[in-house]
């Protein structure tokens, strides 16, 4: 009689915790628009979310400090035209975020640490190339200032931000509209999925594809894509019969899928939101109200199934935190941020330990924000593993750094697209803005050094005590 053998993992008992009430962000008016990619974007500093804004597309950007109720008032990032229909932060500058709208443009914003009293609506660089509708975003993540766009004339763009120029352009790889883009770790790859049904691996820089497999999952449905530590590519599809669908493939044989699984009859597309640090897969889809995980191995199956999170609300879109940004003192794993019709919550996924010291095998050195490139030595064909720090001792975001734009003269270029402002109102109000933003930036900084002067005296009286207590 055969026994079944239980695979031993670190991994086996995650679970997973909704916030407290007074922890979610509530009475934010979340977007209509379907959920194709990422209404909601986190890093260690913001959380961003779009929201309905009359008279064109905007998003909402909180302090991960501040929750609660928002008041309906509260400064939006404002500019696009045309709804929002996808944000990312920058993995190299926590206060930088691009946005990519239905009026075509991509703008890239800088958000201050401190709270603004009106809404933000110049961009510090707009990106103009794409004919329709731009639905993804994807920064690069080991180069600096390298920022992809997918848009609905199927066409994929790679830009520096720092110049605003076009660095590479692929627009004859797909024949209909791309449903999701990634890179590998070092940014040297590309996987995408396409209407076609067809999954490729492309080399951005030869503009080549260097494989590619046809219906990969056979249902007609939108696929999803991402590459793993290991350099497989895990997606989510659909079978012909509807079926919802996970599958393991191996770039260098795409003959057979390393593993393939079916999963359920629901209609939402799954979202695979991939751990690198822990080879732990999440998979979120529209509609649903839970979370499943998986990890990803060497021994067959191949994709383990963990746990499911499960809560009553269905989600309307979902953030994942980068792994610098959780709370290493409680084991925590991951983070989402969970998006209802009026709210935003926190999901933390923890794994249960007795001791309080650092947990080296939970935690080992991840992608830090420094990049480990230029855009020009990416573009010259150099590729470099991610920067990576260690959380021993928590995360400390570095001090604020502007993203510095270096404009060419556009006018030699092309013609101007929109009659320039009348400058004397709009100079005034801006001139009174910046004056205010710095008085209050300048107040946070006194207040911030009273606060570390009263922890110094407070120390040195508590060693007073101690030295008098002796002497006694």
């Amino acid at each position: 009689m055969s026994r079944r053998v239980v695979r031993q993992s670190k991994f086996r008992h995650v679970f997973g915790q909704a916030a407290k009430a007074d922890q979610a962000y509530e009475d934010i008016r979340v977007s209509k628009v379907t959920w194709d990619s990422s209404f909601c974007a986190v890093n260690p500093k913001f959380l961003a979310i779009i929201v309905e804004a009359g008279g064109g597309g905007a998003f909402i950007v909180l302090p991960l400090a501040k929750t609660g109720r928002v008041d309906k008032n509260y400064p939006l990032v404002t500019g696009h035209t045309a709804p929002v229909l996808d944000i990312d932060w920058c993995p190299h500058n926590d206060n930088v975020i691009a946005s990519a709208s239905d009026d075509t443009t991509i703008m890239v914003w800088q958000i201050p640490d401190y709270t603004p009293v009106r809404n933000i609506t110049e961009p510090i660089i707009t990106l103009e190339g794409h004919s329709k509708r731009v639905g993804i975003l994807s920064w690069h993540p080991t180069a600096r200032n390298v920022l992809l766009s997918a848009g609905g004339d199927n066409v994929i763009i790679i830009w520096n931000v720092g110049t605003g120029e076009v660095l590479l352009s692929l627009d004859e790889v797909h024949p209909d509209v791309i449903h999701s883009v990634c890179w590998n770790s070092n940014g040297s790859l590309l996987a995408t999925t396409c209407k076609d049904k067809t999954l490729r691996i492309i080399d951005p820089r030869k503009g080549q594809v260097v494989a590619e497999r046809f219906a990969a999952h056979e249902g007609m449905r939108p696929m999803r894509a991402v590459f793993t530590r290991q350099g497989h590519i895990f997606t989510t599809g659909f079978t012909r019969m509807s079926q919802r669908e996970l599958g393991l493939w191996d770039p260098n044989n795409f003959e057979e899928p390393v593993a393939l699984q079916e999963m359920d009859t629901s209609n939402g597309v799954l979202l695979p939101f991939y751990d690198p640090d822990s080879s732990i897969v999440y998979l979120c889809g529209k509609g649903d109200s839970s979370i499943r995980y998986f990890e990803i191995t060497d021994e067959p199956p191949f994709v383990h199934y963990l746990n499911t999170f499960s809560s009553k609300e269905p989600q309307r879109g979902m953030g994942f935190m980068p792994k610098r940004g959780l709370d290493v003192s409680k084991c925590e794993i991951a983070r989402f941020y969970k998006l209802h019709e009026r709210k935003c919550e926190p999901i933390i996924m923890t794994v249960p330990r007795k001791s309080d010291l650092f947990q080296d095998d939970l935690y080992p050195d991840t992608p830090g924000p420094e990049p480990a490139l230029e855009a020009d030595e990416w573009l010259s064909g150099q590729d470099a593993e991610p920067v990576l720090i260690s959380l021993r001792d928590g995360y400390v975001p570095p001090k604020h750094r502007e993203l510095r734009v270096t404009k060419r003269n556009i006018l030699d270029v092309r013609p101007p697209t929109r009659p320039p402002r009348s400058q004397s109102a709009s100079d005034a109000s801006l001139s009174q803005q910046h004056t205010l933003e710095t008085l209050l930036e300048e107040i946070k900084a006194l207040r911030e050094r009273v606060q570390a002067q009263e922890q110094r005296i407070t120390a040195l009286e508590n060693m007073l005590c101690e030295l008098v207590d002796g002497t006694d």
